[in-house]
């Protein structure tokens, strides 16, 4: 237990110590980046998703006739 309670200390040290934190407006900026590609994306996989299924729906349809 002690070796863990060691390296939680030592990680937390480093972090500290050697670590460079970014400034919060270019952290706010970045989140803001991430946010607005996530919702693109999120956006586009919904396209394609609808786009398939009218795809299968339209095949099936046909196989039916």
């Amino acid at each position: 237990m002690a070796k863990v309670t060691n390296y939680i200390s030592e990680a937390f040290t480093e972090l500290k110590s050697n670590v460079t934190w970014p400034e919060w407006a270019e952290v706010q900026r970045l989140t803001i980046i991430v946010a607005v590609f996530s919702v693109i994306f999120a956006l586009v996989t919904f396209g394609v998703d609808k786009g398939f299924e009218v795809l299968v729906a339209k095949f099936y349809a046909l196989l039916k006739n």
